[in-house]
């Protein structure tokens, strides 16, 4: 069982690393191919729309699509593999990852799916509140209690479960990191603080999640041919 959890670990790890890094070089490339878009209205986020390229934006999205579920398997893999006295930590953060991935799959598939094919088709009507790019519509809101409120939640409680030695220090480190960024993004979106939001779960996020998900990497990859557990 643990040689099973070693392995799922090893490669849902992995995919998390492939899918952020694919989605920090598509965030990179749109501010370099496109000109900024600052909502107004669902006419000039059209014509912005069939104006530039949306290759890279797509991407990123789809690449975010697959990087929840896998944090998620991630972290149950952890958790199998983790001392039944920090199991119940590890429970809880699972618990809170299982609704960050509803709320970020959930948003992502609506903007490469319906928000796209609305937008190909013609069918403006109530697509406001689903296009990401309105900072105030319901599915940015979805997506960023994701981010912010339940990322943030199974970071903390899952932070604790690693606690021996130097490699399980730096990833411990990286999820109260990345726990304290999502949060302060959270306060950035509710105070409509543009600044903080995009250095926190742009720059901030990004940094903290890549050293988390490369940390727990290295970890199953050390344990793979072995039966180690967290100490």
């Amino acid at each position: 069982m643990k040689k099973t959890s070693v392995t799922i670990g090893y490669w849902a790890a992995l995919i998390c690393i492939a899918t952020f890094v694919v989605w920090m070089i598509c965030f990179v490339a749109i501010f370099l191919v496109n000109p900024p878009f600052q909502w107004t209205n669902i006419s000039d986020f059209v014509g912005y729309s069939f104006t530039y390229n949306q290759t890279f934006k797509y991407v990123a999205q789809s690449m975010m699509l697959v990087f929840a579920p896998a944090f998620l398997v991630l972290l149950y893999a952890v958790n199998d593999v983790a001392p039944s006295e920090k199991k119940l930590l590890g429970n809880i953060g699972i618990g809170f990852a299982s609704l960050f991935t509803v709320c970020v799959c959930m948003h992502y598939f609506i903007q490469i799916s319906s928000v796209r094919l609305s937008i190909d088709k013609g069918q403006l009507d109530g697509l406001t509140q689903f296009i990401q790019s309105n900072p105030t519509s319901g599915i940015a809101g979805i997506n960023l209690v994701g981010w912010t409120l339940f990322f943030s939640l199974a970071s903390f409680f899952m932070a604790p479960v690693f606690s021996g030695n130097r490699l399980e220090k730096v990833i411990r480190m990286a999820l109260i990191c990345n726990g304290i960024i999502c949060v302060l993004g959270g306060i950035g979106y509710v105070f409509d603080n543009v600044a903080l939001i995009f250095l926190t779960l742009n720059f901030g996020m990004g940094g903290a999640v890549l050293t988390a998900t490369v940390g727990m990497f290295l970890f199953f990859r050390r344990n793979r041919n072995t039966k180690t557990i967290i100490n």
